[in-house]
This record gives structure tokens, C-alpha cells and sequence, in this order.
């Protein structure tokens, strides 16, 4: 199939699942149309697999790593796979990021570079091989010589969101690989493509089959793939709601889980900070993917003193925002993901203003879009921190401007919530940057602005997650720790 866009898209297999590597019908010839968020017009149809094809799955997967001689190999020779799929994969960026706009309408300037540092951690990954501490040996205090091993953790449901599928995909694909990890490969339902390429990179790299297994499913069937005993581990980014679901299915059978969940994470503007600069950071932050991303800061938390200032500066930088078709060099910002996502949005705008809210500007649909899920940038000032547009994650472009006495005001604030996963000072000061940010309970948080550096450890505090993803850290979940004795 090549599904036309700016760039167009080949997929080889898009009716089958890539299963025990071979290409094979969904048991019940099941079928997922993909929308496009800006014209919402069916753009293309993938195979969706059933609770069957899940049995199947793992059953592959399960036999690839009891069985197969994936587990046998070395660190450094998995790590050749892994620098093989990056080969094949970087040629195929243009078509990753095409992808990534057609299915959520991301917009097409951000593509190519968001999907190149998606195919740099497979090479990341397979670097690590050489200088991460697979195995150890010290004295035992029993006498002896203790030596510390880090096996595989065994069959891995990796189940990505819709967002950023490819990158999220390979955080989780890409270390379990390395560690010796067989991978059933779970995208959204709205953005299976990735992985469709993905699996091909797979299968030109040869990697041996089972290793690598595509399923994209709904949710009863990814529940499915979730309770199922022979998954050991299930790394889950998506909602928190969703994580939680996931958690207390794992915990049933004691299976191993690593959760990126929601979040919403709070900027704390100091007095030494330049109001129209932080106006720009904050405008700029929160349309980035239409704001849907769960690390954006969406919530802003300034002095009292400040606060009308600064919720004027950020209603001038909105209103400059250019709303169009993520095709367009000159757009700032398209469309939200999907129709549901958009009446979300909508919904969380009427409670807003429901529960008193001051709503600055936006909150509708462009009247220049007569088509797609758009909605304007918006700004809520006079926010109650414990109302639902602070509490509750609304993944759009809505950020709450809320008010505080002084810093440690501030600083209560931004700890008030369940969750726990980025945020930001926006200060000149580095010292100071530094205490507030070991104060403030989440875990990431920048100075100046919203930060992520994929080679480095992410994830979240409270209900933002269990485990972090990224970096060295990253391949630790999907190891398991072994003791040995010797005498």
C-alpha cells in the first residue's frame, strides 16, 4: 500500500500482522481506519487483531525467547541488530514523519527532526553495550565471591500512545532488545504506521522471528494482551487512567509494568524573569503538538503581584499563534489528534468557565478552519489550583494561570497534584533554579522553560508513572537482577 501524502507512505502489509516473523492475516480479517485530523477523511485501513492474534502473539514471542537463539546471544551482537534497524530505519525517516502528521496532524516541520532522535536510540542502545554493568563481581560478605547479573525480564508488551508513537515505541523496543527482551508491539489504534515500519526494519535486519511481533488493536484486545500469563513485562505510556488499569492487572499476576502516565506540570515564574519572555516560553509550550504532550506545562504559577501582567503578555503571544493545515511552513499549530480529543478539550474550556475561571482568549474553533479538529489557543487566568482545568490533565492547547502569595506558595502549589511529572523555573539564577526544583515533587523539571533530553532518564512522580524510561536507566526495567554465589 502507498498512501499518498507530501511524502508518501509504503507500507508492504498493512491487512496483516507481523507475527513469529511472518506476515499473517488478523484472525477475524478485523480491520482500523485511520482518520486524518485535518481534512477527517479515512486516509488509509491496517489489519486490527483480536484477543486470538494476541494468544498468538505471545505464543511467538514466548517460544523466541525461551526457545530461540536470541537469548544466547551477546550484548554486542544484539547490539548489531539494533545498528542494522537504525541503517534501515534513517532512509525511511521522511516517510516516519509523513506518518506522524497524517495520523495526528502533527505539524510536518517537526517531523523529520522528532523521528531522526527516535532512530538515534537504536544506536544509543546498541553503544550501551559496550559500557553498561551487565554483570559484577565484588566479595561476599559470606565469603566468596558474589557476582551480580542482569538477565532479560522475558516477554514484553510494549504498548505506545498516539502522540509521539515512534519515539515512545522505541524507548521501549529498542533497550528491551539490547537486554535480550522478546517484544509484542501494541501502537495506538489511531497511529499504527511507525510500527508497521518498524516490524519491516525487523525483518531487513533479520532479526530472528518472534523477537519482534506487531499487534495494533483496540482496547478489549489490548486488555487481552495485558492479563495474558505469558507476558512478563508491559511497558505502558498513555493516560493515567489507563495505568492504572494496567497496574492492578500486573499486580494480580506480579508481572513486571513500567507506566509514563499524565501529567500536569507547572512552571513557576520567579520575580527575576522577564514577563514578555516568559509570555513567549509559556505561549510556545503549551501549542507545541497542540498540546498534547504529556510533559507540556500547563500550568503556570506566578506571584499575585504579577499576574494580570502576565496574563496579558501570554493573550498578545496566542493571538500571533497562526492556526493551519500542519502541511504549511507558516503554521504554528494544527489540529488536535482526533474528533474525541477535541470535544475533550471543548469540555474541559465549559468547566473552566463553569467553575469561574477567567477565560483570557481562545476557547473556540478558528473560524478560518471549515474542516479538521481545530480549536484556538487558550488562556484561563484567576485559576482555582484545586478547580478541574488544574487538576486534571486535558491534553490541548488550555493553560491555567494561577496565582500565588510568594515562592513558597508557588511551590505548594506545583506539589498540589496527583501528579508528578515535568515542570519548570523560570529563573536567571541557576542556584535558584536548583532549590525549587529539588522542592517541587516531579520527575523532571527545567530551568527556563520545558526540557527533555531522551538521553537521560524520564518519568514521573505520584501518579505519573511507575519507572523511567530513557537513557542508561531506560534498559533497567527490562532486565532482572540475579544473585550468584560462589564460593
Amino acid at each position: 500500500m502507498i498512501i499518498e501524502a507530501k511524502t508518501p507512505i509504503t507500507i508492504r502489509h498493512p491487512e496483516r500482522l507481523f507475527i513469529g516473523g511472518e506476515w499473517v492475516k488478523p484472525a477475524k480479517g478485523g480491520a482500523i481506519e485511520l482518520v486524518s485530523p485535518a481534512s477527517e477523511q479515512v486516509f488509509a485501513k491496517v489489519a486490527e487483531a483480536s484477543e486470538a492474534d494476541m494468544d498468538a502473539a505471545v505464543a511467538a514471542a514466548r517460544h523466541a525467547f525461551d526457545n530461540g537463539p536470541w537469548t544466547k546471544l551477546t550484548h554486542a551482537e544484539r547490539a548489531e541488530y539494533l545498528r542494522k534497524m537504525a541503517d534501515i530505519l534513517e532512509p525511511r525517516i521522511p516517510e516516519l514523519a509523513s506518518a506522524w502528521t497524517e495520523q495526528i496532524g502533527g505539524l510536518a516541520a517537526m517531523g523529520p527532526g522528532m523521528h531522526f532522535g527516535g532512530v538515534m536510540q537504536y544506536r544509543f542502545y546498541a553503544d550501551l553495550a559496550a559500557t553498561y554493568e551487565f554483570e559484577r563481581r565484588q566479595p561476599s560478605m559470606v565469603g566468596g565471591t558474589a557476582v551480580i547479573v542482569r538477565e532479560p525480564v522475558g516477554v514484553v508488551a510494549a504498548i505506545a500512545p498516539w502522540n509521539a508513537p515512534f519515539m515512545i515505541m522505541t524507548t521501549k523496543v529498542a533497550p528491551a532488545l539490547l537486554a535480550g527482551c522478546t517484544v509484542i508491539m501494541k501502537p495506538a489504534p489511531e497511529t499504527p504506521l511507525e510500527t508497521y515500519i518498524l516490524a519491516e526494519a525487523a525483518e531487513a535486519a533479520g532479526i530472528p522471528p518472534g523477537v519482534i511481533n506487531l499487534a495494533p488493536s483496540h482496547r478489549e484486545a489490548a486488555d487481552h494482551l495485558v492479563r495474558h500469563p505469558g507476558v512478563d513485562k508491559v511497558g505502558f505510556t498513555g493516560s493515567t487512567v489507563a495505568g492504572r488499569r494496567i497496574a492492578s492487572v500486573c499486580g494480580e499476576r506480579i508481572a513486571r509494568y513500567t507506566l509514563e502516565l499524565g501529567g500536569k506540570s507547572a512552571a513557576l515564574i520567579m520575580d527575576d524573569y522577564d514577563i514578555a519572555h516568559a509570555a513567549k516560553v509559556l505561549s510556545g509550550t503549551i501549542t507545541v503538538l497542540t498540546g498534547q504532550v504529556c510533559a507540556t506545562l500547563s500550568r503556570a504559577i506566578v506571584p499575585r503581584k504579577r499576574h494580570d501582567e502576565l496574563a496579558e503578555a501570554i493573550a498578545a503571544e496566542m493571538k500571533q499563534v497562526r492556526i493551519g493545515d500542519p502541511y504549511d511552513p507558516a503554521a504554528m499549530m494544527g489540529p488536535v489528534a482526533m474528533k474525541r480529543q477535541l470535544e475533550r478539550v471543548e469540555g474541559y474550556i465549559a468547566k473552566g468557565v463553569a467553575e469561574g475561571a477567567t477565560l483570557v482568549t481562545g476557547g473556540q474553533r478558528p473560524s478560518h478552519m471549515n474542516r479538521g479538529y481545530y480549536i484556538e489557543p487558550t488562556l484561563f487566568a484567576n485559576v482555582d489550583n484545586s478547580s478541574a482545568i488544574a487538576q486534571e490533565e486535558i491534553f490541548g492547547p488550555v493553560l491555567s494561570l494561577i496565582p500565588a502569595e510568594d515562592e513558597e506558595d508557588m511551590i505548594r502549589l506545583a506539589n498540589e497534584s496527583i501528579y508528578g511529572l515535568n515542570g519548570a523555573v523560570l529563573t536567571h539564577d541557576g542556584d535558584k533554579a536548583y532549590q525549587v526544583a529539588r522542592k517541587v515533587r516531579t520527575g523532571a523539571i527545567g530551568q527556563g522553560g520545558l526540557k527533555l533530553d531522551f538521553a537521560l532518564p524520564f518519568g514521573g512522580f505520584k501518579q505519573s508513572g511507575v519507572g523511567r524510561e530513557g537513557g542508561a536507566e531506560g534498559i533497567l526495567p527490562y532486565l532482572e537482577t540475579k544473585t550468584i554465589l560462589l564460593d
